[in-house]
């Protein structure tokens, strides 16, 4: 039990440090400002859940690495894809709008595939399976995954609060953007890394 709770502990300090800034929090920022806070959040934790039992397979069974490369070229072309979409996507009359915000399963898919593809590669990923060579499997998919939940939820709060006071332009133009920024940045640190 406890190599259980030492797994727990240090998996989650160390993704939720490693998370305080990092291009998923402010995904999750700015899915918050379009979508239900609970649907944001449950796409993010299936995600996570998802992205983080990968890693710990990773490094517990075998102690290797994905091709982070092609991951992050993938997941920057997809980012300017939601860029565009969200760009697009304002021309929903008041009905449509409702609708959208209603129909939480499509909402909770573009959330989830988004952070699925974010986090394949990303820092958080490569700490997970790091800390699964040293740790129980359990302890640090289950810690790994609460600290980086804690830490996106807490960008899902500041995320509410700006969209009640920001006009709905500047949230389309700045959520657009910084689908942008994200896709640009990840292409660049794949084409880095691939050549």
């Amino acid at each position: 039990m406890d190599g259980f709770l030492s797994a727990l502990a240090i998996s989650f300090a160390v993704v939720f440090v490693a998370e305080l800034g990092d291009k998923s929090q402010l995904m999750a920022l700015t899915f918050a400002t379009r979508y239900r806070p609970w649907t944001v959040l449950a796409g993010i934790t299936v995600a996570t859940a998802l992205v983080h039992a990968v890693s710990v397979g990773i490094g517990y069974g075998l102690g290797a690495a994905l091709p982070t490369g092609w991951i992050s070229l993938l997941a920057g072309l997809a980012f300017l894809a939601f860029g565009a979409w969200t760009l697009r996507g304002d021309t929903l009359t008041e009905d449509e709008r409702g609708k959208a915000e209603r129909a939480s399963g499509s909402a909770m898919l573009a959330v989830g595939g988004a952070f699925f593809l974010a986090e394949l590669g990303d820092k958080t990923m490569l700490a997970t399976i790091t800390l699964a060579t040293q740790h129980g499997w359990f302890g640090t998919w289950l810690g790994s995954t609460v600290g980086m939940v804690a830490a996106d939820a807490l960008a899902i709060m500041v995320g509410r609060l700006l969209g009640r006071h920001l006009p709905e332009k500047a949230i389309k133009y700045g959520a657009a953007a910084l689908f942008a920024i994200f896709g640009i940045w990840l292409i660049v640190e794949a084409v880095a890394e691939l050549t």
